[in-house]
């Protein structure tokens, strides 16, 4: 398996096109730690390595989720950056950016209603975008979720909703959708720990 370009931990990752992409994450410079806004792709073709993508123009970031764009008309494609950190921590945990990976330009989406870093985040079969968990000032069980209006214009802006809050609060946890197309959040991180538990 060829190596990143960049070595670096707290990154957001996701297949895009058939190509993993890698987004920010920290990295060490000299002796310090700092975020970094740098971005990578493997394409799926054998014998391939990690070629440098755009930058994101928004700025470093680490411990976002990434979920790919389908349908995107860009010539790379686009990813949802939801949450993360920059190096001062806390300001981007509400924010929500559609990047185009071709150009690295960033488009604020609908803020979250919660910050969060280190949070799990996917896409539902019907396109809505789910977040649970996290951790900013203290670790969270609420989820929320990304979509238009339950009722209303069919072309009403998508908001993020609350929804019911997971049985434990976790964060540094995985999440994807099941067959059934219920979301599913395992492991992560809690008060006392890592932990073993999953929950749908």
């Amino acid at each position: 398996m060829p190596a990143l370009v960049t070595a670096r931990y707290h990154h957001a990752c996701c297949a895009v096109r058939g190509s993993v992409v890698v987004i920010g994450g920290r990295k060490l410079v000299g002796n310090k730690f700092t975020t970094t806004a740098s971005v990578e792709a493997l394409p799926s073709q054998e014998g391939a390595a990690f070629v440098i993508l755009p930058s994101l123009l928004c700025g470093g970031i680490y411990g976002a989720a990434a979920i790919a764009v389908e349908g995107s008309d860009s010539t790379t494609g686009q990813v949802l950056i939801v949450g993360g950190g920059d190096s001062s921590h806390l300001p981007l945990s509400m924010t929500v950016q559609l990047v185009d990976l071709a150009t690295g330009v960033c488009t604020p989406q609908p803020h979250l209603l919660r910050g969060r870093v280190f949070a799990a985040a996917a896409r539902m079969p019907d396109d809505r975008v789910v977040c649970a968990g996290g951790n900013v000032v203290g670790i969270l069980s609420s989820v929320e979720v990304l979509g238009p209006p339950e009722q209303g214009a069919q072309d009403a802006a998508c908001s993020w909703t609350e929804l019911p809050t997971m049985s434990i609060a976790r964060y540094s946890c995985s999440g994807c959708v099941m067959s059934d197309g219920r979301f599913a959040v395992l492991g992560g991180s809690g008060s006392n720990g890592p932990m073993s538990s999953c929950e749908a």
